[in-house]
């Protein structure tokens, strides 16, 4: 079966003491998703998170670092996925056979909610309690909760 790159990205911004997520609302699933696409043949995965997340919000964001201190900090690359899955597709007017992504989960933070740019996408905003009413991938929300637990000592 056929691979392809992809780059997601669990976007949060700090929201009067707490923090939201940055959810996209997909137009062919239906669903509230994470930011992300393809990995363009001229840019790695980490470029890729951040011009999705830039093209389907409109927010400005930057990557942060998901490892404690240690070897990924004592030597500059490209950041860090904090998760790396696999996650089969059907098929899709773009790619008409079934295929598999190999999804780069990354974290980002946007100092603000308001976008800097044209969002392709619709835009939600939600907080931990919100996710529960979503209709999200399980694997999505399951990250966006643990990840929530975290975003304070991350960011």
């Amino acid at each position: 079966m056929i691979k392809h790159g992809t780059a997601s990205v669990f976007l949060f911004t700090p929201d009067g003491g707490g923090w939201r997520i940055g959810l996209i609302r997909h137009p062919r699933l239906h669903r509230w998703m994470l930011p992300g696409g393809h990995v363009e043949p001229h840019e790695n995965p980490a470029e890729a998170a951040l011009r999705e997340v830039s093209e389907e919000t409109g927010v400005v964001a930057h990557l942060i670092n998901t490892h404690a201190a240690g070897l990924t900090d004592s030597a500059p690359g490209i950041p860090m996925p904090v998760w790396i899955v696999e996650q089969h597709v059907p098929s899709e007017s773009r790619h008409p056979h079934p295929h598999v992504h190999i999804d780069h989960l990354y974290v980002a933070v946007a100092a603000a909610a308001e976008p800097a740019g044209q969002a392709e996408l619709q835009v939600r905003w939600s907080t931990p309690k919100e996710l529960a009413e979503l209709d999200m991938f399980p694997g999505s929300l399951q990250g966006a909760r643990l990840l929530f637990d975290r975003i304070d000592q991350l960011a």
